[in-house]
């Protein structure tokens, strides 16, 4: 499939569109997930974060929240959500990809997120160590997923993550 598909830094007129995206694809059990439990610590970075637009509608997101554990720092990645009839295309990926690419421009010393390692592990994430960082919710630690951007940064992560500004 081939889509004008355009991609962009999210700003808060797109928040009505990504609130429905996040709904659709993650139903209200959302809430209760962990990385919500984060996000409900402070806003998130809007610069660091991008939509995907076609025919001047979003149809897929991505978001980034700073984060702390430790004496480590980071950015928390998601909610990542596609539209289902958008799904499979790549769009996920292409959001992804940008975000990353966001962070190391700006200096950020690593990204991590809650996800299945299949489909984050060709984007650049890897496994952080088990019992290394801990979630303010119960999280399969094999779940538990790192693209490390200045070095050591992953291992500065320790105890439970939560918002930065919290």
């Amino acid at each position: 499939m081939s889509l004008a598909v355009i991609y962009q830094p999210e700003s808060p007129a797109h928040d009505p569109e990504i609130d429905a995206i996040n709904e659709e694809a993650f139903g209200p059990g959302r809430f209760t997930r962990a990385a919500y439990k984060i996000r409900e610590g402070g806003p998130h970075e809007r610069d660091l974060s991008f939509v995907a637009m076609h025919d001047g509608t979003v149809i897929a997101s991505v978001r980034m929240t700073r984060i702390v554990a430790g004496r480590g720092r980071a950015l928390l990645l998601g909610p990542l959500a596609v539209r289902p009839a958008f799904k499979n295309i790549g769009i996920g990926r292409r959001l992804v990809a940008i975000a990353l690419e966001a962070a190391r421009n700006a200096g950020e010393p690593c990204v991590v997120l809650v996800g299945d390692e299949p489909y984050y592990g060709p984007l650049g994430f890897k496994r952080i160590a088990r019992g290394q960082i801990t979630m303010p919710r119960p999280v399969d630690p094999d779940r538990l997923l790192a693209v490390e951007i200045l070095s050591g940064a992953v291992a500065a992560l320790t105890g439970e993550i939560r918002h930065a500004d919290a």
